[in-house]
């Protein structure tokens, strides 16, 4: 204990020395590159558990033959990474880019410590035994929790810390992919942090110094390797905008597969039905379809790289009957979205980056073969369509047309092609914004009214909490006072509304003083009149749990000044004004916009 009082004191005087010698933003810029190399080092160790593991289990296996291994092994890391999860974590750490919108929107920036390692551990243990999941999420929520536990760590207000999550997200992402600018780009689209003078600096330092030292650790080559063998001409521009309407499709597809099966899971109480219901699906998936094992970036090389199609029947039943490729592929296209879900339902641990990346680069290399075979249009290049398809699924699933862009183009270096990787990743995202209004991640948020957007108005309304804006000083009177007592106690107050509680605390009505007003010095009428008669409905009540837009409404829906609060047993609270949502969405608005 004396210990913890002396590390306190010794922070509360290097916070009181940094005061006087560094600025608030000189150290928050200090603080950003720090967590850039936090970021980066945690991607490369979780790049590095992922492939160990993965070598270690089936670098020895056949590609001329099926291996039986593939119904074993992902059942055991989704086994391993439940018991990780519930014995020693003991908290969700599933939906990581969810998490972290909740902590910017609802948790004034605070993200949970375990978040820096936990979901590091258990996604590596996942994806490495065969997870058809990604790293980028929990790498993405990693980050966050390293920029959120350092802000808390020294004391930072809840603007910087969202500021550090959000470098903290361009940090992972920038280092796990090194790519810099769709690191900026993807917490700006996805993670809607606003764009600002004072946050630009500490956002860019955080990527570019996680780009930086994943250069150093793993080298500068592009994470896929793309050599560009057919220059792009305009007169494929309509099989350009045609593979974004049906990449869009397959958007919609990847997210709704995903919440519906995400529901029926939610009825199974039992962590080990869901095991051995996802764990079977999943390993019956892989066994039949093997490049579902894991992230599936083997495949995307292969295929941008012009190596032969076929390669993606190694380890399967279909081994050598190449005939059946293309219907292999869109089985493959099919069954991805319910071998990702079924992951993480089971009780595996990972995002969907990775699954949306082989979506994309699948299905833009069966459209393309499929123009091709049937002479639809000029002739296209399968490994061009296939980094197409990856931009263009990556901007539906995510609503984020910028980060795919900025993403396929640093992971691949086809900066040749910007062109129509904008246009594809445009049409890709208008086809889904026809259908859905939010992206897989924010969707859940959304529907709580817990997500916050680039719209002031609404980022503003989301940030304030019930809590934080409830009024105290009533005093309560009870139904059986009579007309004396009652004038006793609103002689004491200083409030012209009386909370009438009964006693078990709830709320059964309210006295105004104006409807007492003519008879409360009349003292005749002492004893003939009590509270009960007296007072009068409450025209609505406010839940403490209740999201500010749904009070704002009732409050616009009864006209009322002032509405009473109660918690989630129903218990009477307190009050809230008008006057006092007004001046606390005042100040919270300058903040929110302050450069």
């Amino acid at each position: 204990m004396m210990v913890r009082k002396e590390e306190k004191s010794l922070l509360d005087r290097f916070i009181v020395w940094r005061e006087k010698h560094i600025s608030q933003n000189q150290f928050i810029l200090i603080l950003s590159l720090v967590v850039g190399v936090l970021s980066a080092l945690a991607a490369f160790a979780l790049k590095h558990l992922i492939h160990f593991i993965q070598h270690l289990l089936t670098g020895n296996f056949d590609a001329h033959t099926f291996n039986w291994l593939y119904l074993v092994y992902p059942v055991i890391g989704i086994f391993i990474t439940g018991l990780f999860i519930r014995k020693i974590v003991r908290d969700d750490i599933s939906h990581g880019v969810t998490k972290v919108l909740y902590a910017i929107s609802c948790r004034r920036g605070k993200i949970r410590r375990h978040n820096s390692w936990s979901s590091l551990i258990a996604s590596g243990i996942t994806i490495g035994f065969g997870g058809s999941v990604g790293a980028e999420s929990p790498i993405v929520m990693t980050g966050s929790a390293i920029g959120s536990n350092l802000g808390s760590f020294f004391k930072m207000e809840k603007k910087v810390m969202m500021l550090l999550i959000g470098c903290g997200a361009a940090g992972a992402v920038s280092g796990i992919f090194k790519a810099p600018i769709a690191g900026l780009v993807f917490t700006l689209e996805v993670l809607m942090l606003d764009l600002t003078m004072s946050s630009l600096l500490p956002l860019l330092i955080s990527s570019v110094t996680a780009a930086t030292l994943s250069y150093i650790l793993t080298g500068t080559e592009a994470m896929f390797e793309f050599h560009m063998e057919n220059a792009f001409d305009l007169a494929r521009v309509p099989h350009v905008m045609m593979l974004g309407v049906v990449c869009g499709l397959v958007s919609l597809y990847f997210t709704h597969v995903t919440t519906a099966i995400e529901k029926q899971f939610k009825k199974l109480n039992n962590p080990y039905y869901k095991l051995a219901i996802g764990g079977t699906i999943l390993s019956v998936l892989i066994f039949l379809f093997p490049p579902l094992y894991g992230e599936g970036y083997d495949t995307i090389t292969e295929l941008i790289n012009g190596s032969s199609q076929n390669i993606i029947l190694d380890n399967s039943l279909f081994y050598g009957h190449a005939g059946f490729i293309m219907i292999y592929m869109f089985f493959i296209i099919l069954f991805k979205a319910v071998a990702s879900t079924v992951t993480n339902c089971g009780g595996g641990c990972g995002g969907i980056f990775a699954p949306s990346l082989f979506l994309g680069c699948v299905t833009g290399f069966l459209f393309a073969s499929l123009c091709n075979r049937f002479g639809i249009g000029v002739p296209v290049s399968d490994q061009n369509f296939a980094l197409f398809g990856m931009a263009a699924i990556m901007s539906g699933v995510f609503h984020a047309p910028l980060t795919g862009v900025f993403l396929i183009a640093e992971l691949t270096g086809g900066y040749e092609l910007f062109l129509p990787l904008m246009i594809v990743s445009v049409c890709s995202y208008l086809t889904v914004r026809v259908f859905d209004k939010n992206n897989i991640y924010a969707v859940r948020l959304a529907q709580r009214g817990e997500l916050i957007t680039h719209h002031k108005d609404q980022a503003v309304l989301t940030i304030l909490k019930v809590e934080d804006v409830i009024e105290k000083d009533f005093i309560k009177v009870s139904p059986e006072m009579n007309l004396g007592d009652l004038t006793s106690v609103v002689a004491k107050g200083k409030r012209n509304i009386f909370p009438v509680v009964n006693s078990g605390n709830v709320l059964v009505g309210i006295i105004h003083l104006d409807d007492i007003r003519h008879i409360m010095f009349r003292q005749e009428l002492y004893n003939r009149y009590n509270v009960a008669t007296l007072m009068r409905e409450v025209p609505e009540r406010l839940s403490i749990e209740e999201p500010m837009e749904a009070v704002m409404r009732k409050f616009e829906e009864t006209g009322a000044w002032n509405l009473p609060v109660e918690d989630t047993a129903g218990e009477y609270i307190g009050f809230i004004s008008k006057s006092a949502i007004f001046t606390a969405y005042r100040k919270t608005l300058l903040e929110f916009t302050s450069d």
